[in-house]
């Protein structure tokens, strides 16, 4: 009977244990909503939005803290540090990663008499100092297919007051005569995606078929046959940034016919040629893009497997090697066996693995040009809707192990400039579905990584999603074009 006893008073201590621990997320969560609202100020944890989410996946996001450090991050500590960082008086809007501060926090707090020096402290380079630009970056989607809508869902998720990127239209080739059933049908797929699930929020539609209503921003859907008809100043449109995601116009010629009244800028969702090719968090510095104004922002494969060659050449000095990718299909290939003007990808998609050529290799020698011409690639496009595995194969001039190789990764994923685009994995038991949705360029499967004896001779494995992933990496280079990136703390 004691026995029994005990039992049922462990199982009601770790439920109430569990309670607690809601209702701690949920004063976190209602900081994290007034901070965004009021101050323009986001709090993320570890790389993981973390507004609009339930209390339970706030604390099942804490648990990656384990991946990053020894030290124990719990709850309430983070809540303090919220509540340090919303009784700030003089912050300008910014984008603050509440998981490493609770990291530092648990190794440095013996240096602070309390949270709140530690914070000054922390973000002591942003304190006082004025907003990055105040006039929010007008946005036209020049197309609206897989690409455009998750740009779309990535823009409006993170539009917050809307100081930085405002949506203002989306331009579409007309399908149908009617165009309210049209929008009602370009809305439904915004609104479910198969891959990416339901949008988080309201979309509508207005009765002339001319706008979508969406979360409270209304955009305006704009049907063109080319850009040469259109003038956006019509539209109430100023020096805005195009963003092509149709891959129609892939050169600097050709993709200057974007700008047209109220467009000062384009940018590329795919490899351009004559333009810049830009990885943000590698090579964006090395542009002024007030004057290259026309640019890109490479393929979904390079950017997944550029940030983390940097930090292997900068470490290791890379000699040459083979990039091979294992690729999600793309609506690119036939869903049935049909013609197809490229060699394999007539092929139907969904029940073949169809070898064929990849950019990626000699597109990263745009970005790094330390490596131009050291790297070859191919790719195998599989059945499988959305994230790909990125297996690099190198030779190295320094040697290393495995232990210290995956340690120099994980540091990259945690401190430095590349932990927007790099995300590290100790998990054996990940697969391509766990990275569905990952805003990081990739995502390094410790696990899996091989060095040879003589320890120049390695193999890494990189998942990433090759839609979601890519998005957010095209909407961290569309702020920096537009100069509105927020003070970011990560």
């Amino acid at each position: 009977m004691a026995k029994k006893t005990l039992l049922r008073d462990r199982t009601d201590s770790s439920l109430r244990n569990w309670r607690e621990q809601e209702k701690t997320a949920l004063e976190l969560l209602q900081i994290v909503g007034e901070l965004r609202f009021d101050n323009s100020i986001d709090l993320i944890l570890f790389r993981r939005e973390i507004y609009d989410t339930a209390p339970s996946s706030i604390i099942k996001n804490l648990s990656h803290s384990r991946k990053y450090t020894d030290k124990t991050v719990d709850l309430d500590s983070l809540l303090s540090l919220a509540h340090s960082i919303a009784n700030l008086k003089k912050m300008p809007p910014a984008r603050i990663d509440l998981g490493k501060l609770g990291v530092e926090w648990a190794i440095e707090k013996g240096k602070f008499e309390n949270v709140d020096e530690f914070i000054i402290y922390k973000l002591r380079d942003f304190i006082s100092k004025k907003p990055v630009n105040k006039a929010a970056k007008d946005v036209v989607l020049y197309g609206f297919g897989r690409i455009g809508r998750l740009l779309a869902r990535r823009i409006l998720s993170v539009t917050g007051g809307g100081e930085q990127l405002r949506l203002k239209a989306i331009v579409l080739r007309p399908k149908m005569k009617d165009r309210h059933e049209e929008a009602m049908k370009r809305a439904s797929l915004l609104a479910t995606d198969s891959v990416h699930g339901d949008f988080p929020g309201t979309i509508e539609v207005t009765p002339d078929g001319d706008e979508l209503i969406i979360n409270g921003n209304r955009v305006r859907i704009i049907y063109a046959g080319s850009p040469t008809e259109i003038d956006y100043t019509e539209y109430g449109i100023k020096n805005a940034l195009i963003i092509d995601n149709t891959g129609v116009w892939r050169d600097k010629e050709a993709l200057n016919i974007h700008l047209r009244p109220g467009a000062t800028q384009v940018m590329l969702t795919a490899p351009g040629k004559g333009i810049p090719n830009i990885v943000y968090g590698v090579n964006q510095g090395e542009y002024n893009l007030d004057k290259e104004n026309i640019f890109c922002a490479a393929s979904c494969t390079t950017n997944a497997i550029s940030p983390v060659l940097q930090v292997l050449h900068d470490k290791l000095k890379v000699e040459h090697g083979h990039i091979e990718t294992i690729h999600a299909y793309t609506s690119d290939q036939n869903l049935l066996d049909n013609f197809h003007k490229k060699p394999r990808r007539g092929r139907g998609a969904a029940v073949n693995m169809v070898l064929t050529s990849t950019g990626a290799a000699t597109a990263v020698g745009k970005v790094l040009p330390e490596l131009d011409g050291v790297l070859t690639g191919n790719s195998v496009r599989v059945p499988t809707p959305d994230v790909s595995l990125a297996i690099l194969n190198l030779k190295v001039t320094n040697e290393t192990n495995a232990d210290d190789l995956n340690n120099m990764l994980r540091h990259a994923a945690f401190h430095g400039d590349l932990i927007e685009q790099i995300h590290y994995s100790s998990d054996t038991e990940f697969v391509s579905s766990n990275a569905v949705g990952m805003t990081t360029t990739s995502v390094v499967d410790a696990p899996s990584t091989i060095v040879s004896k003589e320890g120049t001779s390695l193999t890494i494995y990189l998942w990433y999603d090759n839609e979601y992933g890519y998005a957010c990496q095209v909407v961290r280079l569309a702020k920096h074009a537009a100069k509105v990136r927020r003070f970011c703390y990560y």
